[in-house]
């Protein structure tokens, strides 16, 4: 895992976004992932809705430490216009943006993702920040792996702070 930018606080702008859902144990589970964001973007692109501004994200609302594995809750995400239609599986709302933690890092693979949520939190915890249960965590994904030399997985983990 490489950090690319230390954590800092951010204001995030509030963000349309259309996603997917999932409920159960998505930790570890790159296979989740590539099946909510397979569903996602093959919407998105009979629709050619996936342009150069066009983030993808996954939004967390739990935390795993006292939620039960299979009640974790999961949103793949992606930002769209407020216009967009969707149906069938995807749903749109609005991402709550506010007060950030965002840290930017480079990991090599899937099992480095819950040491780098865990770097922000020991960061929060220095930095005597609470973090904000009533909006989602974030993060969002800023390359595609498959297109890395290394298939390194960049990205912005985002915790809301109060």
């Amino acid at each position: 895992m490489e950090i690319i930018k230390e954590p800092e606080i951010t204001e995030i702008e509030e963000r349309n976004v259309a996603y997917v859902s999932f409920v159960g144990n998505y930790m570890g589970n790159a296979k989740v992932f590539e099946e909510l964001c397979g569903k996602l973007i093959s919407w998105a692109g009979t629709k050619q809705l996936m342009g150069p501004d066009t983030l993808l994200m996954s939004a967390y609302y739990d935390n795993p430490d006292v939620t039960p594995p299979e009640e974790l809750n999961l949103d793949m995400c992606m930002t769209i216009e407020d216009d967009i239609e969707v149906e069938g599986e995807v749903k749109k709302k609005n991402l709550p943006g506010g007060k950030y933690v965002v840290m930017r890092a480079e990991l090599t693979g899937a099992e480095e993702y819950g040491p780098a949520w865990e770097r922000v939190v020991e960061w929060l915890i220095q930095n005597n920040l609470e973090i904000d249960m009533s909006r989602a965590s974030y993060e969002i994904y800023l390359n595609s792996p498959e297109e890395h030399p290394e298939k390194h997985h960049i990205l912005d983990i985002c915790m809301p702070v109060k």
